[in-house]
């Protein structure tokens, strides 16, 4: 595995500790030599997990609306700029090219593009999953509800299967090591 979707916060109003977060995970997958596709953004989690890719030695892509473009946030870390059109361009292109996808903590924004991710897999598009990045318990509180969904038949499948959940860079670093 080399291509991995990232899929976490633009916001610049988050408590330090979840930059910080960003960093060490993109750093985890720079180390790994691993192809980083995600939002593109110069701004919040993005930029930080752009950064520590880089210092890592992987590649950063960033898949960029044209609104990003127009407000000049592209960040200046990229090494490879794919445009696109709006934000279901940039969901699908990142998907399409990664085989797996990690959710980092996130707003509405990430939870469409996870959600987008386990739809198309319950449907049999692909197999993909994303891997839900617990740190700090983050994801804590959706968990239950997703139980719900199953437990009463609205969830086929084990929730693992779309949504394995790790809560350190170390459990991280053995579910992309299986």
């Amino acid at each position: 595995m080399d291509r991995i979707g990232v899929f976490c916060a633009a916001s610049q109003c988050l408590d330090a500790r979840y930059y910080t977060i960003a960093e060490q995970v993109g750093r985890l997958l720079g180390e790994r030599q691993m192809t980083v596709y995600y939002g593109g953004a110069a701004c919040g989690m993005m930029e930080s997990v752009a950064l520590g890719v880089r210092q890592g030695g992987g590649k950063v892509v960033g898949v960029v609306p044209t609104v990003l473009e127009q407000k000049g946030m592209v960040s200046a870390l990229l090494d490879e700029k794919i445009p696109c059109q709006d934000l279901n361009d940039r969901k699908a292109i990142i998907i399409e090219r990664s085989e797996v996808l990690l959710a980092l903590p996130g707003g509405i924004g990430t939870l469409d593009e996870m959600f987008t991710v386990a739809s198309a897999h319950s449907i049999g598009y692909h197999a993909k999953r994303v891997i839900l990045y617990n740190e700090d318990g983050f994801w804590n509180k959706l968990w239950p509800f997703l139980e719900e969904l199953h437990r009463t038949g609205f969830v086929r499948g084990a929730l693992d299967q779309y949504f394995p959940r790790v809560n350190s860079i170390e459990e991280l670093q053995m579910i992309l090591n299986k």
